[in-house]
């Protein structure tokens, strides 16, 4: 079992919990939600890392993320995304890890997106009103880039492009450096 690893997760639709446990049950390691952690529940010179889902461009839970791990004795910090993206634009995932991490932490925190998918049953009110609100934006909306076109597409319902693949760089890493 990996003891010198934690992983923390904040999930609301289920699809960062999935890939969590999941990473949890190939590395060995224990995992725990983000609300039920201390910083002295990880590792004393281990490897922190923490999974969230994208809401609206941002990391939902880093900044919680960063002060456990600040707080914590851990040696080392690793972050996951989970998004409605399908892989492929890293144009974009790029930008939003820019945005997210900053410049101070965009070289030195390893950081992975991974393709989840969109549950409307497992959001709250405001967030599937502002999803609905979005794909009405986008179908009236001319001149689509081939991402706004997809975007449209995807949000007129819920699906699930989660997959143990996507898992496979950040598993290597952490099983090469953790």
């Amino acid at each position: 079992m990996e003891n010198n690893i934690l992983i923390v997760y904040k999930s609301v639709t289920g699809f960062t919990r999935k890939y969590a446990e999941s990473a949890a049950a190939e590395l060995g390691c224990h995992c725990v939600e983000q609300k039920n952690v201390s910083p002295l529940d990880v590792p004393n010179g281990g490897t922190l890392v923490f999974g969230g889902r994208l809401h609206a461009g941002k990391l939902d839970g880093l900044k919680q993320a960063l002060s456990l791990y600040r707080n914590s004795q851990a040696q080392r910090l690793v972050v996951f995304a989970t998004g409605a993206s399908p892989a492929g634009f890293e144009d974009i995932t790029r930008e939003m890890w820019k945005n997210n991490l900053g410049p101070e932490l965009l070289d030195s925190v390893p950081h992975f997106y991974l393709p989840a998918g969109l549950r409307y049953d497992g959001m709250g009110f405001a967030d599937r009103l502002m999803m609905r609100a979005l794909h009405g934006f986008m179908r009236r909306k001319k001149d689509k880039t081939e991402y706004e076109l997809q975007l449209q597409r995807m949000i007129a319902g819920s699906y699930d492009i989660s997959s143990p693949e996507y898992l496979t760089p950040l598993l290597r890493l952490l099983r090469n450096g953790a």
